[in-house]
Protein backbone atom coordinates (compact mmCIF):
# COMPACT_ATOMS: atom_id res chain seq x y z
CA UNK A 1 0.00 0.00 0.00
CA UNK A 2 1.75 3.46 -0.86
CA UNK A 3 1.46 5.65 1.67
CA UNK A 4 -0.04 9.06 2.70
CA UNK A 5 1.87 11.63 4.50
CA UNK A 6 1.32 14.98 5.62
CA UNK A 7 3.43 17.69 7.01
CA UNK A 8 1.99 20.82 8.96
CA UNK A 9 3.90 23.50 9.71
CA UNK A 10 2.41 26.63 11.39
CA UNK A 11 3.75 29.59 9.24
CA UNK A 12 5.71 31.87 11.30
CA UNK A 13 4.89 30.54 14.54
CA UNK A 14 6.20 32.80 17.51
CA UNK A 15 4.86 35.72 15.99
CA UNK A 16 1.61 33.78 14.79
CA UNK A 17 0.74 32.70 18.55
CA UNK A 18 1.86 36.24 19.73
CA UNK A 19 -0.77 38.45 17.01
CA UNK A 20 -3.79 35.52 17.46
CA UNK A 21 -3.38 36.71 21.06
CA UNK A 22 -3.42 39.95 20.54
CA UNK A 23 -6.64 39.52 18.18
CA UNK A 24 -8.32 37.67 20.74
CA UNK A 25 -7.97 40.20 23.35
CA UNK A 26 -8.77 43.09 20.84
CA UNK A 27 -5.31 44.08 19.53
CA UNK A 28 -3.97 45.10 16.88
CA UNK A 29 -3.16 42.10 14.39
CA UNK A 30 1.06 41.88 14.39
CA UNK A 31 0.58 39.90 10.77
CA UNK A 32 -0.18 43.19 9.68
CA UNK A 33 1.87 45.83 10.44
CA UNK A 34 6.07 45.54 10.88
CA UNK A 35 6.38 42.99 13.83
CA UNK A 36 9.04 40.87 15.67
CA UNK A 37 9.27 38.66 18.27
CA UNK A 38 13.03 38.62 20.37
CA UNK A 39 15.07 39.85 22.97
CA UNK A 40 13.97 42.76 25.32
CA UNK A 41 11.80 45.66 23.89
CA UNK A 42 12.20 48.09 26.66
CA UNK A 43 16.39 47.61 26.53
CA UNK A 44 16.32 46.89 22.97
CA UNK A 45 18.62 43.81 23.05
CA UNK A 46 18.56 40.49 22.20
CA UNK A 47 18.28 39.00 18.54
CA UNK A 48 14.74 38.77 15.94
CA UNK A 49 13.52 34.81 16.72
CA UNK A 50 10.34 35.92 14.27
CA UNK A 51 9.42 38.53 11.73
CA UNK A 52 6.12 39.43 10.35
CA UNK A 53 5.91 39.74 5.76
CA UNK A 54 5.24 43.60 6.54
CA UNK A 55 8.86 43.62 8.49
CA UNK A 56 10.33 41.74 5.57
CA UNK A 57 9.89 44.70 3.52
CA UNK A 58 12.68 46.82 5.60
CA UNK A 59 15.34 44.02 5.19
CA UNK A 60 14.80 42.30 8.32
CA UNK A 61 16.48 38.98 9.28
CA UNK A 62 15.76 36.34 12.02
CA UNK A 63 18.50 36.41 13.89
CA UNK A 64 20.03 39.46 13.46
CA UNK A 65 20.39 41.74 16.79
CA UNK A 66 17.40 44.19 17.94
CA UNK A 67 19.11 46.93 17.74
CA UNK A 68 19.57 46.46 14.22
CA UNK A 69 16.60 45.97 13.50
CA UNK A 70 15.39 48.91 14.65
CA UNK A 71 17.36 51.01 12.97
CA UNK A 72 16.08 49.38 9.49
CA UNK A 73 12.52 50.30 10.82
CA UNK A 74 12.08 52.44 13.97
CA UNK A 75 8.29 51.59 14.16
CA UNK A 76 9.04 48.42 14.28
CA UNK A 77 6.70 46.54 17.04
CA UNK A 78 8.41 44.07 19.22
CA UNK A 79 6.98 41.45 21.59
CA UNK A 80 8.58 39.72 24.06
CA UNK A 81 9.22 36.28 23.44
CA UNK A 82 6.84 33.56 25.69
CA UNK A 83 7.57 29.90 25.81
CA UNK A 84 4.44 29.15 28.12
CA UNK A 85 2.06 30.64 25.04
CA UNK A 86 4.05 28.55 22.33
CA UNK A 87 3.73 25.33 24.25
CA UNK A 88 0.24 26.20 24.63
CA UNK A 89 -0.52 26.59 21.26
CA UNK A 90 1.84 23.95 19.98
CA UNK A 91 0.11 21.55 21.99
CA UNK A 92 -3.41 22.85 20.50
CA UNK A 93 -3.02 22.77 17.25
CA UNK A 94 -1.48 19.43 17.38
CA UNK A 95 -4.07 18.24 19.40
CA UNK A 96 -6.83 19.04 16.19
CA UNK A 97 -3.71 16.53 13.97
CA UNK A 98 -4.94 14.12 16.16
CA UNK A 99 -8.58 14.26 15.86
CA UNK A 100 -7.87 13.15 12.10
CA UNK A 101 -4.58 11.12 11.76
CA UNK A 102 -4.33 7.53 13.61
CA UNK A 103 -0.39 8.36 14.10
CA UNK A 104 1.24 11.89 14.26
CA UNK A 105 4.85 12.42 15.16
CA UNK A 106 5.25 15.87 16.44
CA UNK A 107 8.83 16.86 14.65
CA UNK A 108 9.17 20.27 16.53
CA UNK A 109 7.45 22.99 18.74
CA UNK A 110 5.92 23.78 15.50
CA UNK A 111 5.40 21.03 12.81
CA UNK A 112 4.45 17.95 12.97
CA UNK A 113 3.86 15.09 10.43
CA UNK A 114 0.65 13.25 9.99
CA UNK A 115 0.43 9.23 8.69
CA UNK A 116 -2.67 9.31 6.56
CA UNK A 117 -2.22 5.49 5.26
CA UNK A 118 -5.05 3.41 5.17
CA UNK A 119 -7.73 6.47 5.96
CA UNK A 120 -8.62 6.12 2.44
CA UNK A 121 -12.28 5.07 3.60
CA UNK A 122 -13.19 7.79 6.05
CA UNK A 123 -11.28 10.57 3.77
CA UNK A 124 -11.71 9.35 0.35
CA UNK A 125 -9.97 13.05 -1.24
CA UNK A 126 -6.54 13.71 0.59
CA UNK A 127 -6.55 17.22 -0.05
CA UNK A 128 -10.28 17.52 0.78
CA UNK A 129 -8.79 16.63 4.31
CA UNK A 130 -6.15 18.09 4.38
CA UNK A 131 -7.68 21.92 3.70
CA UNK A 132 -10.22 20.60 6.47
CA UNK A 133 -7.50 20.47 8.84
CA UNK A 134 -5.76 23.57 7.78
CA UNK A 135 -9.19 25.46 8.17
CA UNK A 136 -9.98 23.92 11.41
CA UNK A 137 -6.66 25.30 12.81
CA UNK A 138 -7.23 28.98 11.83
CA UNK A 139 -11.33 29.12 12.90
CA UNK A 140 -10.15 27.60 16.36
CA UNK A 141 -6.97 28.55 17.32
CA UNK A 142 -6.73 31.96 14.86
CA UNK A 143 -3.77 30.63 13.04
CA UNK A 144 -2.49 29.69 9.94
CA UNK A 145 -0.75 26.27 9.19
CA UNK A 146 0.94 25.18 5.83
CA UNK A 147 0.01 21.52 4.84
CA UNK A 148 2.49 19.33 2.24
CA UNK A 149 1.13 16.13 1.06
CA UNK A 150 2.85 13.61 -0.10
CA UNK A 151 4.07 9.31 -0.04
CA UNK A 152 6.96 9.72 2.50
CA UNK A 153 7.91 12.51 5.00
CA UNK A 154 10.65 14.37 3.03
CA UNK A 155 8.18 14.89 -0.07
CA UNK A 156 5.70 16.06 2.51
CA UNK A 157 8.19 18.69 4.20
CA UNK A 158 9.43 19.99 0.98
CA UNK A 159 5.88 20.78 -0.25
CA UNK A 160 4.87 22.42 3.09
CA UNK A 161 7.36 25.42 2.61
CA UNK A 162 6.48 26.14 -0.93
CA UNK A 163 4.21 28.75 -1.28
CA UNK A 164 3.06 30.91 1.96
CA UNK A 165 0.97 31.00 4.16
CA UNK A 166 -2.51 29.37 4.63
CA UNK A 167 -1.68 26.86 1.88
CA UNK A 168 -2.10 22.90 0.99
CA UNK A 169 0.40 21.73 -1.29
CA UNK A 170 1.25 18.15 -3.35
CA UNK A 171 4.69 17.19 -4.05
CA UNK A 172 4.54 13.14 -5.21
CA UNK A 173 6.91 11.29 -7.20
CA UNK A 174 5.71 12.23 -10.13
CA UNK A 175 6.01 16.03 -9.77
CA UNK A 176 8.99 15.85 -8.24
CA UNK A 177 10.71 16.52 -11.86
CA UNK A 178 8.44 19.83 -12.12
CA UNK A 179 8.75 20.89 -8.28
CA UNK A 180 11.33 20.11 -6.75
CA UNK A 181 14.56 19.91 -9.15
CA UNK A 182 14.62 23.38 -10.09
CA UNK A 183 15.53 24.46 -6.29
CA UNK A 184 18.47 26.07 -5.45
CA UNK A 185 20.21 23.03 -3.91
CA UNK A 186 20.60 24.58 -0.17
CA UNK A 187 16.71 24.42 -0.65
CA UNK A 188 16.77 20.71 0.15
CA UNK A 189 16.18 19.48 3.52
CA UNK A 190 19.33 18.63 5.89
CA UNK A 191 21.55 20.65 3.27
CA UNK A 192 23.27 23.44 5.48
CA UNK A 193 24.51 26.59 4.41
CA UNK A 194 28.62 25.33 4.12
CA UNK A 195 27.27 22.11 2.24
CA UNK A 196 25.09 24.13 0.31
CA UNK A 197 28.47 26.20 -0.89
CA UNK A 198 30.83 23.09 -1.05
CA UNK A 199 27.90 21.55 -4.06
CA UNK A 200 27.90 25.17 -5.63
CA UNK A 201 31.49 25.58 -5.87
CA UNK A 202 31.42 21.80 -7.77
CA UNK A 203 28.52 23.17 -9.92
CA UNK A 204 25.87 21.70 -8.32
CA UNK A 205 23.32 24.24 -8.04
CA UNK A 206 19.86 22.54 -8.06
CA UNK A 207 18.27 20.14 -6.10
CA UNK A 208 18.06 18.34 -10.07
CA UNK A 209 21.73 18.53 -10.51
CA UNK A 210 22.11 17.16 -7.25
CA UNK A 211 19.60 13.99 -8.23
CA UNK A 212 21.91 13.77 -11.38
CA UNK A 213 25.21 13.55 -10.09
CA UNK A 214 27.06 10.47 -9.62
CA UNK A 215 26.83 8.65 -5.74
CA UNK A 216 30.44 8.22 -5.77
CA UNK A 217 31.33 11.92 -6.54
CA UNK A 218 28.75 13.42 -4.45
CA UNK A 219 30.78 10.99 -1.08
CA UNK A 220 33.47 11.95 -2.06
CA UNK A 221 32.34 15.52 -1.75
CA UNK A 222 30.35 15.43 1.31
CA UNK A 223 31.60 11.95 3.24
CA UNK A 224 29.81 8.83 2.17
CA UNK A 225 26.96 9.10 5.06
CA UNK A 226 25.79 12.34 4.29
CA UNK A 227 26.43 12.05 -0.07
CA UNK A 228 24.53 8.77 0.34
CA UNK A 229 21.01 10.73 2.28
CA UNK A 230 21.42 13.96 0.11
CA UNK A 231 21.83 11.73 -3.07
CA UNK A 232 18.13 9.79 -1.86
CA UNK A 233 16.57 13.05 -1.03
CA UNK A 234 17.33 14.42 -4.17
CA UNK A 235 15.60 11.70 -5.90
CA UNK A 236 12.83 12.10 -2.96
CA UNK A 237 13.41 8.90 -1.69
CA UNK A 238 12.78 8.27 2.39
CA UNK A 239 11.57 5.32 3.55
CA UNK A 240 11.33 6.83 7.56
CA UNK A 241 8.05 6.00 9.40
CA UNK A 242 5.79 8.62 10.90
CA UNK A 243 6.37 7.52 14.76
CA UNK A 244 4.07 8.72 17.82
CA UNK A 245 5.72 9.43 21.07
CA UNK A 246 5.87 6.41 23.45
CA UNK A 247 3.08 6.67 25.65
CA UNK A 248 4.61 4.41 28.35
CA UNK A 249 8.22 6.60 28.62
CA UNK A 250 8.65 8.89 31.58
CA UNK A 251 10.75 11.64 31.58
CA UNK A 252 10.78 14.98 31.30
CA UNK A 253 13.07 16.59 28.34
CA UNK A 254 13.14 20.18 26.16
CA UNK A 255 15.61 21.02 23.05
CA UNK A 256 16.13 24.07 21.01
CA UNK A 257 17.17 24.13 17.54
CA UNK A 258 19.33 26.86 16.91
CA UNK A 259 19.21 29.97 14.56
CA UNK A 260 22.58 29.71 14.24
CA UNK A 261 25.70 28.08 15.25
CA UNK A 262 27.00 27.95 18.62
CA UNK A 263 30.65 27.98 18.85
CA UNK A 264 31.95 28.67 22.22
CA UNK A 265 31.28 26.68 25.71
CA UNK A 266 29.80 30.24 27.36
CA UNK A 267 27.37 30.62 25.13
CA UNK A 268 26.17 26.83 25.30
CA UNK A 269 26.29 27.35 28.77
CA UNK A 270 23.73 30.02 29.12
CA UNK A 271 21.40 27.85 26.38
CA UNK A 272 21.90 25.34 28.98
CA UNK A 273 20.85 27.40 31.96
CA UNK A 274 17.38 28.46 30.27
CA UNK A 275 17.46 24.66 29.07
CA UNK A 276 17.37 23.39 32.77
CA UNK A 277 15.21 26.25 33.87
CA UNK A 278 12.21 25.31 31.97
CA UNK A 279 12.67 21.61 32.54
CA UNK A 280 12.95 21.70 36.19
CA UNK A 281 10.24 23.87 36.36
CA UNK A 282 7.97 21.14 34.43
CA UNK A 283 9.51 18.66 36.41
CA UNK A 284 8.95 20.38 39.87
CA UNK A 285 4.91 21.11 38.50
CA UNK A 286 4.32 17.30 38.20
CA UNK A 287 5.36 16.55 41.91
CA UNK A 288 8.62 14.12 39.98
CA UNK A 289 11.99 14.09 40.74
CA UNK A 290 15.18 12.87 38.25
CA UNK A 291 17.70 9.97 38.65
CA UNK A 292 19.09 10.52 35.69
CA UNK A 293 20.43 13.45 33.13
CA UNK A 294 21.12 13.43 29.90
CA UNK A 295 22.96 16.32 27.36
CA UNK A 296 22.08 15.90 23.46
CA UNK A 297 23.86 17.80 21.17
CA UNK A 298 23.36 17.72 17.31
CA UNK A 299 26.64 19.32 15.34
CA UNK A 300 25.69 21.59 12.28
CA UNK A 301 27.13 18.23 10.06
CA UNK A 302 23.49 17.03 11.36
CA UNK A 303 25.47 14.40 13.79
CA UNK A 304 23.83 13.58 16.85
CA UNK A 305 25.55 12.36 20.45
CA UNK A 306 24.61 12.71 23.75
CA UNK A 307 25.84 11.81 27.50
CA UNK A 308 24.03 11.34 30.64
CA UNK A 309 24.88 10.83 34.22
CA UNK A 310 23.19 8.54 36.87
CA UNK A 311 22.67 10.67 40.34
CA UNK A 312 22.68 9.01 43.73
CA UNK A 313 19.89 11.14 44.83
CA UNK A 314 16.36 12.05 42.55
CA UNK A 315 16.70 16.00 41.83
CA UNK A 316 14.84 18.70 40.60
CA UNK A 317 16.85 21.47 41.27
CA UNK A 318 17.44 23.77 38.66
CA UNK A 319 21.15 24.80 39.65
CA UNK A 320 21.77 20.89 39.99
CA UNK A 321 20.79 20.25 36.89
CA UNK A 322 22.74 22.77 35.45
CA UNK A 323 25.62 22.14 37.01
CA UNK A 324 25.53 18.51 35.57
CA UNK A 325 24.24 19.52 32.17
CA UNK A 326 27.52 21.99 31.92
CA UNK A 327 30.02 18.83 32.71
CA UNK A 328 27.96 16.60 30.38
CA UNK A 329 28.81 19.10 27.82
CA UNK A 330 32.04 19.69 28.24
CA UNK A 331 32.76 15.91 27.84
CA UNK A 332 30.68 15.87 25.17
CA UNK A 333 31.77 18.96 23.00
CA UNK A 334 35.45 18.51 23.13
CA UNK A 335 35.46 19.26 19.17
CA UNK A 336 33.57 22.16 19.02
CA UNK A 337 32.17 21.47 16.05
CA UNK A 338 29.45 24.44 15.33
CA UNK A 339 26.19 22.99 17.02
CA UNK A 340 22.88 23.21 15.51
CA UNK A 341 20.82 21.61 18.85
CA UNK A 342 20.69 21.59 22.27
CA UNK A 343 18.88 19.45 24.24
CA UNK A 344 18.53 18.07 28.28
CA UNK A 345 16.77 15.01 29.27
CA UNK A 346 15.20 14.29 33.23
CA UNK A 347 14.59 10.13 33.16
CA UNK A 348 13.96 7.80 35.59
CA UNK A 349 11.33 9.77 37.44
CA UNK A 350 10.17 9.04 40.88
CA UNK A 351 7.37 10.94 42.78
CA UNK A 352 8.69 13.60 45.24
CA UNK A 353 6.44 11.38 47.95
CA UNK A 354 8.36 8.63 47.24
CA UNK A 355 12.18 10.03 48.13
CA UNK A 356 13.04 8.99 51.89
CA UNK A 357 14.08 12.16 53.12
CA UNK A 358 17.46 11.68 55.32
CA UNK A 359 18.16 13.04 58.58
CA UNK A 360 21.22 14.53 57.22
CA UNK A 361 19.30 16.28 54.29
CA UNK A 362 21.58 18.61 52.54
CA UNK A 363 20.70 22.47 53.63
CA UNK A 364 22.30 23.62 51.06
CA UNK A 365 19.99 21.63 48.69
CA UNK A 366 16.61 22.10 50.41
CA UNK A 367 17.32 25.63 50.35
CA UNK A 368 17.98 25.81 46.75
CA UNK A 369 14.59 23.71 46.43
CA UNK A 370 12.94 26.48 48.31
CA UNK A 371 13.89 29.26 45.76
CA UNK A 372 13.05 27.03 42.74
CA UNK A 373 9.52 26.61 44.14
CA UNK A 374 9.59 30.49 45.45
CA UNK A 375 10.45 31.46 41.71
CA UNK A 376 8.07 29.01 40.04
CA UNK A 377 4.92 30.20 42.29
CA UNK A 378 5.52 34.24 41.01
CA UNK A 379 6.10 33.31 36.80
CA UNK A 380 3.08 30.99 36.94
CA UNK A 381 1.13 34.37 38.67
CA UNK A 382 2.98 37.14 36.82
CA UNK A 383 5.32 35.69 34.06
CA UNK A 384 7.95 34.18 32.79
CA UNK A 385 10.02 37.19 32.84
CA UNK A 386 8.82 38.66 36.49
CA UNK A 387 11.89 37.52 38.55
CA UNK A 388 15.55 36.85 37.38
CA UNK A 389 17.98 34.35 39.36
CA UNK A 390 19.99 36.04 41.62
CA UNK A 391 24.05 34.80 42.53
CA UNK A 392 26.24 33.84 39.73
CA UNK A 393 23.76 32.73 37.47
CA UNK A 394 22.13 36.00 37.04
CA UNK A 395 24.27 37.19 33.90
CA UNK A 396 23.85 33.76 31.98
CA UNK A 397 19.91 33.71 32.43
CA UNK A 398 19.48 37.37 31.03
CA UNK A 399 21.71 37.00 27.97
CA UNK A 400 20.31 33.42 27.40
CA UNK A 401 16.18 34.64 27.63
CA UNK A 402 16.72 35.35 24.11
CA UNK A 403 16.87 31.27 23.35
CA UNK A 404 13.82 30.38 25.28
CA UNK A 405 11.35 31.22 22.87
CA UNK A 406 13.09 28.31 20.82
CA UNK A 407 13.47 25.75 22.91
CA UNK A 408 10.64 22.52 22.30
CA UNK A 409 9.61 20.96 25.62
CA UNK A 410 8.56 17.16 25.92
CA UNK A 411 7.04 15.01 28.66
CA UNK A 412 8.42 11.61 27.45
Amino acid sequence: MERLIFHVDVNSAYLSWEAARRVAEGGEDLRLIPAAIGGDPENRTGVILAKSIPAKKYNIRTGEPVALALRKCPGLVLARPDFRLYEKNSKAFMDICRRYAPVVEKFSIDECFLDMTGTEKIYPQPLAVAHTIRQTIREELGFTVNIGVSTNKLLAKMASDFEKPDKVHTLFPEEIRLKLWPLPVGALFSVGQATAEKLQRARICTIGDLAATELSRLQTLVGRKLGGQLHAYANGQDNSPVSAEPEEAKGFSVSITLAENVLDMETASKILLELADSVTARMRASHARAYCVSVSIRSSDFHNRSHQKKLEEPTDITKEVYEISKALLADLWKSRTPLRLLGISLTQIVHEDAVQMSFFQDAQKEKARKLDRTLDAIRSRYGADTVKRGSTCQTDLQVGRRYRAQMENKEE
